[in-house]
């Protein structure tokens, strides 16, 4: 343009050079590109006779879809050793698995429904109201309590085929329970999330510890069972593959016949480090380590090896929901890290880690609030709520201890400043037990869930 400007080249004498240039370039362009098909021609017949005599022992072939290996090329056998060869199948590509779903994360508002709550969602009139109200304020998500005592709560052809489960629970009009609370959960956008309480615990005088006490484990001095907040309690041996068949396949059971959305195992999905003494664990512990058991169950090797088993599990476990159901939520509700693993061998951040969870609900069950602060603001709470849906349990109260709504308020401000979900234990507490009227209770946790946040719309995607 500043050429042109300047006088220097005419428009006519501009058009000229450039179509006459561009004659040149073409004719140059297709001599060139002849000259290079031929060399390449060439190039091409030289190898494909050589390669052969170069490089004798090496031939590509592709495993999977994207990954190039050298495999040795089959050399010729001698006559008199053609008959020791074998005819192996040829390698078939191995199919790509398919991407995990990514369950989003959310905000969790979420409260246990206990045994304590059965005659509200027994009675379909009562377990309507009660889920309506919680819709009005704005909760999101309950955990129905499916597995306690060493029993469920819905029909289980796994627990009858075991022998442990000699009636079968039932509302007032005959109902399902959990068919019936998932239907009307449903109906007012609340999640419904089974909750398998008991994990590997179980009353010693269940039918499941009377008729299966091989399936129990032990402490060194031979004693089977502990005292926790459900009382006295037996423990299945989480190592047995027995016992990891049963519980596998009670989860799937209600995985399968229950539209749910999720699952949740809380802390007692684990084993007391003083337990793991029974006759098949050690032989198990002999047989891979070349040790014996140490005799102090602090011992960190020890420790380590019966918390990774269970994770094993446990990774096991949601490997086989999820091909069930891809998008259901697995979720677990464990005590602090330091006290799940080294008091419970329950390695929940390495469950985690390893993208066994997709929702974590950490108990923090205290009653003064600088150490409740203290608790939700541990560095493993922070990591995991970079990943998953990630809340606080908050106690609302107990049949004998009731819970100032005070503390209560100020522990669910706490955990909100924080970005944390939160979930109460448990529903009959809510505003059942509290010293202030039902009335006011209600309209504080209006006031803490101040506009909806649903998780419903999630569970179609």
């Amino acid at each position: 343009m500043k050429l042109m400007q300047r006088g220097f080249m005419s428009q006519e004498w501009q058009k000229y050079f450039v179509s006459n240039s561009f004659r040149q370039m073409s004719r140059s362009r297709k001599r060139f590109l002849s000259l290079l098909f031929a060399i390449a021609f060439a190039t091409t017949l030289v190898v494909h006779n050589l390669l052969p005599d170069v490089l004798p022992d090496v031939m590509p072939t592709f495993w999977g879809n994207d990954q190039a290996i050298a495999k040795p090329a089959a050399k010729p056998i001698p006559k008199n050793n053609q008959q020791k060869q074998l005819n192996l199948p040829t390698p078939q590509p191995i199919a790509p698995s398919p991407p995990p779903v990514v369950i989003p994360r959310q905000e969790i508002r979420g409260v246990w429904l206990t045994s304590n709550d059965f005659t509200m969602f027994s009675d379909r009139t009562q377990l309507g109201k009660a889920l309506q109200q919680l819709k009005q304020l704005n909760f999101n998500t309950i955990y129905p309590v499916v597995w306690n005592s060493g029993y469920v709560m819905y029909p289980s052809a796994v627990a009858q085929n075991a022998g442990i489960q000699p009636f079968v629970y039932r509302g007032n009009e005959g109902q399902d329970l959990v068919a019936d609370m998932i239907a009307q959960a449903h109906q007012h956008n609340l999640l419904v999330m089974p909750w398998f309480e008991f994990g590997f615990m179980a009353p010693p005088t269940s039918e499941l510890a009377t008729t299966h006490p091989d399936w129990l484990t032990q402490e060194r001095d031979g004693d089977n069972t502990s005292v926790t907040a459900a009382g006295e309690v037996a423990w299945l041996n989480p190592f047995h593959p027995e016992v990891q068949k049963f519980l596998t396949e009670l989860v799937l059971e209600a995985v399968s016949n229950y539209d749910l959305d999720g699952i949740q195992f809380d802390d007692h999905t684990s084993l007391p480090k003083t337990f793991g003494y029974d006759r098949y664990t050690l032989n198990l512990y002999r047989q891979e380590t070349k040790q014996n058991a140490p005799a102090d169950p602090n011992d960190p090797d020890w420790v380590r090896w019966r918390a990774n088993k269970i994770s094993a599990f446990m990774g096991r476990l949601n490997k086989a929901v999820k091909q069930r159901k891809p998008n259901l939520i697995f979720s677990v509700s464990p005590n602090y890290y330091e006290f799940a693993y080294k008091q419970q061998l329950q390695d929940w951040l390495g469950w985690v880690r390893q993208g066994i969870v997709d929702e974590l609900i950490v108990q923090v069950y205290r009653s003064e609030l600088d150490d409740f602060r203290a608790q939700i603001s541990r560095p493993e709470i922070a990591e995991v709520q970079n990943k998953i849906s990630t809340g606080i349990a908050i106690l609302s109260g107990l049949r004998n201890s009731n819970v100032p709504m005070s503390r209560i308020y100020s522990q669910a401000i706490a955990t909100q400043e924080r970005g944390l979900g939160i979930s109460f234990f448990y529903y009959k507490s809510l505003w059942g037990y509290g010293p202030e009227s039902v009335s006011d209770r209600q309209k504080d946790f209006q006031y803490l869930f101040r506009s909806p946040s649903p998780r419903f719309v999630a569970r179609n995607q």
